[in-house]
């Protein structure tokens, strides 16, 4: 049984939520602040956590943050804004999904049940035949799942590598947009702007120049492509 911590500072939404969880049998923690979600994320097993944008004490932002220092748990933000440098700024800290409330309860529990299938194949899948890529100065070790840049571990989320292990594995092969979702995600390409903010938050670490790299290039009216 997965256990998925609700963080949401309306207990009304946050029951309904855990009676919709409940349903599908995941565990619920319940958490009204970040400082409570920290908390109980550092006692419990958590495997997934909803978290709500603004919020007292400490709002969804700063507490997301604060997590993303050790763990790359699934994260996905609630909140009623629904602007576009929103939705960059949540995945920009490290959010995998995003919701917009008011949500539907099945398009809820759908992003949970996606977001842990992820995850869970990324954290069990087999070794490829090579267990570490070298090309130029990147380093990608996939045993381990860390990434070197010139001999220096940089810090990357479970979707930031599979989409950097995905290009690397395939150095010159131009990908598309949809296609790096596909292959990443798993589920067809319902959200395929998500690629090109996590590229270039690849970029901003493994590139000494993100306006200018030499690794992850774009292939206008394409995709990209790692060069090697």
């Amino acid at each position: 049984m997965y256990n998925i911590l609700v963080v949401e500072d309306e207990k009304e939404i946050a029951a309904a939520i855990e009676v919709y969880l409940k349903n599908q049998n995941y565990g619920v923690y319940k958490a009204y602040n970040g400082m409570e979600a920290i908390k109980i994320f550092q006692k419990e097993q958590i495997d997934l956590i909803l978290m709500d944008v603004m919020m007292p004490t400490m709002d969804g932002i700063q507490s997301t943050i604060k997590i993303r220092e050790t763990s790359n748990v699934p994260i996905i933000f609630l909140s009623a804004k629904s602007e576009d440098t929103d939705k960059i700024m949540g995945l920009n800290i490290g959010a995998d999904d995003y919701i917009t409330k008011p949500f539907n309860p099945l398009e809820l529990l759908a992003r949970v049940n996606s977001c842990l299938r992820r995850y869970t194949s990324y954290s069990k899948a087999s070794q490829p035949q090579e267990d570490v890529i070298r090309i130029g100065g990147v380093e990608l070790n996939f045993t381990t799942k860390e990434v070197l840049v010139d001999g220096e571990p940089v810090k990357t989320t479970p979707l930031e590598f599979k989409i950097l292990h995905l290009l690397m594995r395939n150095p010159n092969r131009v990908f598309s947009i949809e296609e790096i979702y596909e292959k990443v995600w798993n589920e067809p390409a319902y959200n395929p702007d998500t690629v090109t903010v996590h590229i270039r938050r690849i970029r901003e670490k493994i590139e000494i120049n993100p306006k200018e790299p030499k690794y992850l290039k774009v292939v206008w009216g394409i995709g990209y492509k790692f060069e090697g």
